[in-house]
């Protein structure tokens, strides 16, 4: 049995189109379709519902000993209010999430999980705890609103204080407030735009919501949808768990490589990855050069040689073409390589580009 989030009545009253994701009944898109949600968060702004992501705590006296224990990236010197992207490893190097680490405190960080792996996460922290910690499934205390957008600072600075919106990439304000309502206010996002994260109490997320698209009338706010959140990211060249990355494949092998300090003391998977020697498959970008759309599960050739698969793909209404992400023999994956990639029983033709295909900087 799917939850429903606590948007839910407001997506049906909305007339969004609802379907099963990750556990959770959300919309997929609402009457303006997913192309106009897509160009409305590179043009104006976007509302989303992401209440269904799970959020942990972790505190005490070892609160970042063990968070630098669970995730490849380095967290010894982060601040208040600062964020931090990191996958989180198995022992042989696989992915077993993505997450954002919150910095709340020296003693007490907040951890961002994908919904679809709330459960699996949480076991496997609390099976790797150790010293004086406490670890607290919260995902039930949150709901979580994404404005996102090139307005998204404007619609906001209506309903709170400036120096409740945080100024940085990958900072927050944990005690802020949006129309009278407490909120923790965080500029990340998952569109390849500028924009914000929201997490409040259950109770007041429908008041925020509305709160929210009142404010951004005039600026173009409309809610979205999962599709337009997947062609955001995927334009965005943004991974999604299942898809770029799995307990199978490395955050080396996808790209993540920034996101992993092979020079911290120890976490759970190095060794893993240490003993992987050179990376042989690399996440690339495809340009589909044939008529059709490549989606996940596509096997790429060159000439007769399967060397590769793709692991996501659409037609993206910004770049107005049909693109695909894929994890690639590393020996055929310089830019602007000849492939093909077969959809249907048919191979159509593609080459491969860099990553991202879109970013805010081409505006």
């Amino acid at each position: 049995m799917e939850k429903k989030t606590p948007l839910y009545e407001l997506h049906v009253q909305n007339k969004g189109k609802i379907v099963p994701f990750a556990g959770f009944l959300l919309p997929v898109q609402y009457e303006t379709g997913v192309i106009k949600e897509h160009l409305a968060v590179r043009n104006a702004a976007g509302l989303f519902d992401v209440s269904h992501m799970g959020e942990v705590i972790i505190s005490g006296p070892d609160a970042l000993k063990n968070v630098q224990m669970l995730v490849t990236n380095d967290c010894s010197k982060m601040i208040d209010g600062q964020v931090k992207y990191s996958p989180m490893c198995n022992e042989t190097g696989g992915v077993v999430d993505d997450l954002l680490v919150y910095r709340l405190n020296s003693e007490k960080y907040m951890i961002v999980v994908n919904a679809s792996n709330r459960e699996k996460d949480v076991a496997w922290m609390k099976q790797h705890l150790f010293g004086e910690v406490l670890f607290v499934d919260s995902s039930d205390n949150f709901a979580q609103i994404a404005l996102q957008g090139p307005n998204s600072l404007t619609i906001l600075k209506k309903l709170t204080k400036e120096d409740c919106i945080p100024l940085k990439y990958y900072t927050f304000i944990e005690k802020g407030n949006i129309a009278g309502i407490p909120c923790l206010i965080s500029k990340t996002g998952y569109t390849g735009e500028d924009g914000y994260e929201i997490y409040c109490e259950p109770d007041f997320a429908p008041n925020l919501w509305k709160e929210l698209l009142n404010a951004g009338k005039d600026e173009g706010l409309i809610p979205c949808g999962l599709g337009a959140r997947d062609t955001l990211r995927l334009e965005a060249a943004m991974p999604l768990y299942g898809h770029e990355m799995d307990e199978t494949i490395s955050p080396l092998e996808t790209g993540l490589s920034f996101a992993v300090k092979m020079d911290k003391e120890e976490f759970i998977g190095k060794k893993g990855l240490l003993s992987k020697g050179d990376i042989t498959k690399k996440r690339v970008g495809l340009n589909i050069t044939g008529r059709g759309i490549a989606r996940e599960h596509c096997s790429v050739y060159y000439d007769d040689i399967v060397i590769g698969v793709t692991t996501s793909g659409t037609f993206c209404p910004t770049l107005d073409r049909p693109v695909a992400m894929a994890l690639l023999d590393s020996s055929y994956s310089e830019i602007g390589t000849e492939v093909e990639v077969e959809v249907r029983g048919k191979r159509i033709s593609a080459i491969v580009t860099k990553l991202p295909f879109y970013k805010l900087s081409d505006k």
